[in-house]
């Protein structure tokens, strides 16, 4: 059986195949839904069948309120079950209550009050298994752009300007933490091959084409995407991406807070997501509507602005009568989360120096701890 791109064996087959499911623990605070957490949720649905996600209570300032960050989790195509209001620090107690096999977490360090590894019981059983995550791209990163108002991380920018910018933010006493300052993103073709579904359209499927810019991917576009899902019985659902260039002409300041890549990870990630379109025209074509054999254009309750010939993008699907409006019931805009932000700015700032300090305290004391090993080796070997 396949799962969302994923071979499932313990999920069917013939009974001789047929194997225990093998069911695994991710958590954290899920405050933003990007690229870093989406990676941990992938790796640990690929080391097991069902994957389980606790979802912690936000310390310090929250982007996203606790029933908005269950939403956006559960829109998440590789999680299979939800668990509310979890523990901060990942016990054993834990992972036997859900009869989970093991937990899964990013290389970040997380830490208690009185600077412990939350997660020292289970990797001492062999109970924890690591993701690579330093090469995604963290919350604060993102605050940090927004709060920033630099073009830098789009995909086509490099400046200096913006290294010089990122100094004032996020950054601890002594130099730079490794987890929490700011990073470059690498989108490979493996990245986006274990995010696509790698699912054609079906006969019988109503192919819909959305377009956008889907920047910082939020619990407004879930709510949008899952009204459009709904609008037929089995939906294969397109979504043209716009490139950072075309998003800035239209959205200004330093929009899109995430590149090209970014987003077309976020949104792969969404169950309701079938395929996207990397760097979407702005207009929607005749060509574009007969080369993905569209049935239904749809468009949520969010301004339209004219293309580069100040005409309306949508006048071809509308003419031909199959464009729709689709109201979500969820007014939340990207432009509403920066306000968020930059409305609690100074708790961020804060919050991300205390954070780095912390974990530059752990990296001195780990470089101490193998200083001290490599001197006793000395003198033993003298």
């Amino acid at each position: 059986m396949m799962k969302n791109g994923h071979h499932h064996a313990g999920a069917g087959g013939s009974p001789e195949k047929r194997r225990r499911t093998v069911r695994v623990w991710c958590d954290g605070c899920y405050d933003m839904v990007h690229y870093g957490t989406l990676q941990s949720a992938e790796t640990g649905e690929g080391y097991g069948d069902y994957l389980i996600v606790g979802i912690s209570k936000h310390k310090g300032p929250p982007v996203f309120t606790q029933q908005e960050r269950y939403k956006m989790v559960r829109a998440i195509k590789w999680v299979d079950e939800l668990v509310e209001g979890a523990p901060y620090v990942t016990t054993l107690q834990t992972l036997d209550k859900y009869s989970c096999d093991f937990c899964v977490h990013g290389d970040d360090i997380t830490l208690t009050v009185d600077g412990k590894d939350t997660y020292e019981d289970v990797k001492k059983t062999g109970r924890y298994r690591e993701c690579n995550r330093t090469q995604g791209v963290s919350t604060t990163d993102l605050v940090g752009r927004m709060l920033l108002m630099t073009k830098a991380h789009h995909s086509n920018i490099a400046s200096s300007d913006y290294q010089q910018h990122t100094d004032n933010f996020g950054k601890g006493p002594r130099g730079s933490s490794p987890w929490t300052g700011v990073s470059q993103f690498l989108q490979t073709s493996q990245k986006i091959i274990q995010f696509a579904s790698g699912q054609e359209p079906q006969p019988g499927d109503t192919i819909i084409y959305v377009a956008g810019a889907f920047d910082l991917f939020h619990i407004g576009h879930v709510d949008f995407l899952e009204a459009v899902h709904k609008l037929s019985e089995k939906p294969y659902i397109i979504v043209g991406l716009h490139f950072d260039q075309e998003v800035n002409r239209y959205k200004g300041k330093n929009y899109p807070i995430m590149n090209i890549h970014e987003r077309t990870l976020s949104v792969l990630a969404c169950r309701h997501v079938s395929e996207v379109v990397i760097g979407a025209p702005y207009t929607i074509t005749k060509d574009l509507l007969d080369h993905f054999k569209v049935d239904l254009v749809c468009h949520g309750k969010t301004e339209v602005f004219p293309d580069r010939g100040g005409y309306d993008p949508y006048a071809v699907p509308k003419k031909k009568g199959i464009f729709r409006t689709v109201d979500s019931g969820n007014s939340l805009t990207t432009d509403n989360i920066v306000q968020r932000i930059i409305k609690n700015r100074l708790l961020y700032e804060a919050r991300n120096q205390k954070k780095e300090a912390k974990e530059l305290a752990v990296i001195q004391a780990i470089k101490s701890r193998e200083e001290e090993k490599a001197k006793e080796r000395t003198q033993a070997v003298a």
